[in-house]
């Protein structure tokens, strides 16, 4: 039995330099949202490298998957796109200037794998532990930074969960 609610956030991108940045600041509000801020760097660490890998290598094209969920105390990321083929870990030396990626994302998680997808390829997945604090928040549905709810006029209640009328106002859920 599942005692907690999984939180999970994709994002579908070509892996372009340009975008990269892009998806590791989404990555990073993210888990800012989900209270997970000491997990930031490692997971931004490791969406880089991930994204970067696909840039150099992926055929037969750059179109990818990111996805991060929180599910019970682990958060997985994961990276998937088109090419089956299935990478190693490189042993680079001192003055080698790439080939460190999986290495470093072994360095910085707890677990890592890669899942096949058949021949239309792979995904690229790290776990990290999640800190106890952020499990610990209550859940409750968010609609948007700045909306009280998926209707006008209307909010959630904290006690008993029932959607009342509401005034208008803006506000971010922290």
């Amino acid at each position: 039995m599942i005692s907690q609610p999984s939180r999970h956030c994709t994002v579908e991108l070509q892996a372009l330099p340009s975008r990269i940045g892009q998806v590791r600041r989404i990555i990073s509000a993210q888990l800012r949202f989900w209270h997970l801020d000491p997990l930031i760097d490692q997971a931004a660490l490791g969406v880089t490298e991930l994204l970067t890998n696909v840039h150099r290598h992926a055929q037969p094209d750059k179109q990818c998957t990111v996805d991060i969920e929180l599910l019970l105390e682990r958060l997985t990321v994961s990276v998937s796109d088109h090419d089956p083929r299935i990478p190693t870990v490189n042993r680079a030396s001192p003055f080698d200037t790439s080939g460190r990626g999986l290495a470093l994302i072994a360095a910085v998680s707890e677990s890592w794998g890669v899942r096949p997808r058949g021949e239309t390829g792979k995904s690229i997945w790290f776990t990290l532990p999640a800190p106890p604090a952020a499990l610990a928040l209550s859940q409750r549905p968010v609609y948007g930074a700045t909306t009280d709810g998926p209707f006008p006029g209307t909010e959630f209640g904290a006690l008993d969960g029932a959607y009342r009328p509401a005034t208008a106002r803006s506000f971010v859920v922290a």
